[in-house]
């Protein structure tokens, strides 16, 4: 990572910022992305990642795509990327959830030994939408160590999550509706966590995710079934 201009070289030659300010809007009552049939089972289409992934090339040789990247792959699919007969350009990136509970380790070193950068989405514990996640489930920003290691460096517990994924080498996706959260976020660059903060960080993945989407599980490219 480039700390002085805080973004990434991406394998393409490209750069990204390490931190992304995504904007987030919550679904209208009754809106669902998801199309389901009469029984109200999600519908889903199937298709050849390896064919979808040479159609992509195309958009990129064409000039409709400066970088190309995936994103929920595990380790399988991407190898089944990276080894297909004829390949012009290995992802850029692979966005996948992580976040202290889902550190994300094992696909992270993977990652890093394909010069394909790991991009953080739901680092914060996700927006916690009753469609994709169990209501159930912990608060990960009210987590005793976040808020312990917050109050010894003086940011939110939000902050030392997005620092702890940057420390790591992993890209942050900050997705927030709120103007106030989003200034905060630039924040993280503002300290350093230490070695034993990270040990003690690591120290609190269970493979915990929160994005399950078990109403998928039935498809034959359903990413979460792998270990990583």
């Amino acid at each position: 990572m480039d700390p002085k201009y805080q973004r990434v070289e991406l394998n393409d030659g490209h750069f990204m910022p390490v931190l992304g300010f995504g904007t987030y809007v919550p679904p209208e009552p009754g809106e669902t992305p998801l199309p389901k049939d009469e029984n109200g089972k999600v519908m889903f289409d199937t298709v050849d990642l390896c064919a979808i992934w040479e159609a992509m090339e195309k958009c990129k040789d064409a000039g409709l795509a400066k970088s190309i990247r995936v994103s929920n792959f595990n380790r399988r699919q991407l190898e089944m990327i990276l080894n297909n007969p004829g390949l012009k350009y290995k992802p850029v990136c692979n966005q996948v959830e992580c976040h202290p509970y889902l550190n994300q380790s094992k696909l992270l070193d993977f990652c890093k030994s394909k010069d394909i950068v790991l991009v953080a989405h739901s680092a914060l514990g996700t927006q916690r939408h009753k469609l994709w996640v169990d209501q159930n489930s912990p608060a990960l920003l009210e987590d005793p160590v976040l808020c312990a290691l917050a109050k010894k460096h003086k940011p939110s517990p939000a902050l030392i999550a997005l620092r702890y994924q940057l420390q790591r080498g992993v890209v942050v996706l900050a997705k927030s509706y709120n103007e106030q959260r989003i200034r905060e976020n630039v924040q993280v660059f503002e300290f350093q966590l230490t070695s034993e903060d990270m040990k003690v960080l690591d120290g609190l993945n269970g493979n915990f995710r929160y994005a399950v989407m078990d109403f998928l599980v039935d498809h034959p490219d359903y990413p979460f079934s792998d270990e990583y």
